[in-house]
């Protein structure tokens, strides 16, 4: 592990815009030595921290989102150059709204990206605590965005029953991909 000192923000931030100034950057292929820890977080509800303090600019916050990788043992902001660790509570994104258009279900995340629901871009189910779902989109790589109640509860609204592996499921459709919620049978747990 490199214990050199993880790089101030403006330069992170100054490296990170050079890069995505061709489009989305392609953060899979950039392998620079690990720089260390810095100071930033994403918190489950979507706010980016710096320093404990909330990152108030959208543009600064959208920035960083197209940098960020997950490896298997972090979450990464990565540039050609340098690369840091960073915290994310859950997922490092929120889907905050859904479309519907034709087959598809169409989702844009608090960043600004738009994902079709499909095989490349599945949707799991996790149960929490008290037996409730908590539903995640995977946006790109390994970064998957949580979605919002709100969302979730539209999505629910469009499910439907089908049958897998002999047991009936609840779940939803898109792309000519279904995605299992729940057993049909248990769906009146969740109200």
């Amino acid at each position: 592990m490199n214990t050199n000192a993880a790089p101030p923000l403006d330069t992170l931030t100054a490296t990170a815009k050079r890069a995505s100034e061709k489009g989305p950057p392609p953060v899979h292929l950039w392998h620079p030595d690990y720089c260390g820890e810095i100071d930033m977080r994403i918190a489950s509800d979507g706010t980016w921290f710096y320093m404990g303090t909330p990152i108030g600019r959208p543009a600064l916050v959208k920035l960083f989102a197209s940098i960020l990788r997950k490896d298997p043992e972090r979450y990464v902001l990565v540039t050609p150059v340098e690369m840091v660790g960073i915290k994310v509570d859950d997922a490092p994104f929120l889907a905050v709204a859904m479309e519907k258009a034709s087959d598809e279900l169409i989702f844009r995340t608090n960043v600004d990206d738009t994902v079709i629901l499909g095989a490349d871009h599945p949707m799991r189910f996790e149960e929490n605590a008290h037996g409730g779902l908590i539903p995640y989109l995977k946006v790109r790589g390994d970064l998957w965005a949580k979605l919002t109640r709100p969302i979730f509860f539209d999505l629910v609204a469009l499910g439907e029953e089908r049958e897998i592996n002999g047991t009936p499921m609840f779940g939803i459709a898109s792309k000519s991909a279904f995605f299992p919620m729940i057993e049909a049978a248990r769906l009146a747990d969740l109200s």
